[in-house]
């Protein structure tokens, strides 16, 4: 069989396979064994073992666990509550300060707890309803906490890079790296258009709120600084030449413990046990995902498919940018009904030859890929910070979230255009802190 048609056949019955209820990782594993064995016969299967824990034999991936049990110790507490107070007080008296303190608390606490959902609840429950007391459009209160809730992909650290860094083999320091400049231009993007359709809506009152004394702004900030200084201090360790990420990564996660225990009083064994229960929960499902999707590459490459698309693509007489349009639109697509960390182990072994042969960054496209990815959290059907929200709002109907979020889902589409217009943007920084890539 033409190995672009089987191709084909392999992306239809992955497809019918994930769409049947399984979840990703057995999903993948069934296609894998099934093709396998149908062109390579049953020996195959004895390469399967080997290929499923070999692709977990990487001293990299202590880092997704360490990062995790990072998030959870935050979420877990009320730090998300005292960022966005903190924020408030801090800006209430610039004009539309409250809903810049929510899109600030939404990426700051996105940057240390790493997930969506986790900060669509944390900074929604106190955000959207003191954003309807004073005034603010339902569809921008739930739309901006929705879209704020996706940059914890994309700011560092990021469990989305690290995964797109070991399927690719590309440095996670860099794409870490790469995810600020873009990670910023999202929330300035988010923040400007909260703003202009607020001042649209005609009641300029909003865009005031009360003052705070010097002291209330104070008082806050020992709640939640040490947090951000120990991200701080993990992005230093690793950029520093001082540890690796997966070092940082468990320094980073004991401390958060530590001041989780200290600050927030979280010394009851069961509160500790929750924390390590959905940390270990949530990394074994990634780390399942990665292992199996290593043995779907494998059944690509040894069928052909990876190297054939590659070579068809390379022979298409298209301009390389309608190549990115058709790439992106996919991406787009498979967003919609994927998990992020699905969409990147599946994808990588097929892109990453088309976008050498095309001449794009890796580093570059990771951000690119990261923003669709992004696009898919707050799109139907699955668009699960959505149902977050809902679930946080229920006064707020789905409908009206829905259309709160789609104006942030086309300042996520400028922001993939201004990447491909300006892709310093995302090369910039890592070039140069740390050197141009060889």
């Amino acid at each position: 069989m033409d190995p672009l048609v089987l191709g084909a056949l392999v992306a239809l019955c992955t497809i019918t396979v994930l769409f049947s209820g399984v979840s990703v990782a057995l999903g993948l594993l069934i296609v894998s064994g099934g093709f396998l064995v149908a062109f390579d016969g049953m020996r195959s299967l004895e390469l399967m073992p080997e290929l499923f824990f070999g692709h977990l034999n990487s001293f990299a991936l202590l880092s997704i666990p360490m990062f995790i049990i990072m998030g959870a110790s935050i979420a877990s507490t009320r730090a998300g509550a005292d960022l966005y107070e903190a924020l408030e007080r801090w800006l209430t008296r610039i004009p539309g300060g409250l809903v810049i303190s929510n899109l600030g608390a939404c990426a700051l606490f996105a940057a240390m707890s790493g997930s969506s959902p986790a900060t669509c609840a944390a900074i929604g429950k106190m955000g959207i309803p003191e954003m309807r007391k004073r005034g603010y459009p339902d569809g921008v209160a739930a739309g901006s906490i929705a879209a704020g809730g996706t940059l914890g992909i994309l700011i560092p650290p990021s469990i989305t890079m690290i995964v797109y860094g070991i399927a690719t083999e590309t440095s996670i320091g860099r794409l870490f790296l790469a995810g600020v400049i873009p990670g910023i231009l999202l929330v300035s993007l988010f923040m400007a258009w909260a703003l202009y359709s607020t001042w649209k809506s005609g009641n300029a009152e909003v865009l005031t709120a009360g003052t705070y004394t010097w002291r209330q702004k104070f008082e806050i900030l020992p709640r939640v600084v040490p947090f951000l200084l120990i991200i701080l201090g993990v992005l230093y360790a690793m950029y520093g030449g001082i540890a690796t990420p997966s070092e940082t990564a468990a320094i980073g996660a004991l401390l958060c413990i530590v001041v989780a225990m200290v600050i927030y009083r979280l010394w009851s064994p069961a509160a500790l046990w929750v924390i390590l229960r959905d940390s270990t929960r949530e990394s074994v499902m990634i780390l399942f995902i990665i292992a199996a999707a290593g043995v779907f590459s494998y059944m690509l490459s040894s069928l052909f498919i990876t190297q054939s698309i590659a070579e068809w693509i390379g022979t298409l007489d298209v301009n390389r940018w309608v190549l990115m349009g058709a790439i992106n639109v996919f991406l787009l697509i498979a967003g919609f009904f994927l998990p992020p960390v699905a969409v990147i182990l599946m994808a990588a072994p097929i892109l990453l030859p088309i976008l050498t042969v095309a001449g794009f960054d890796p580093i570059w496209f990771a951000v690119v890929l990261t923003i669709n990815l992004e696009i898919g959290l707050i799109s139907p059907p699955v668009g699960l910070n959505l149902y977050v929200i809902n679930g946080i709002a229920p006064e707020i109907s789905l409908k009206t979230i829905l259309w709160g979020s789609l104006p942030f889902v086309g300042c996520m589409v400028l922001a993939i255009i201004l990447l491909c217009i300006f892709p310093d943007l995302a090369t910039w920084l890592p070039d140069y802190v740390m050197g141009t890539a060889v």
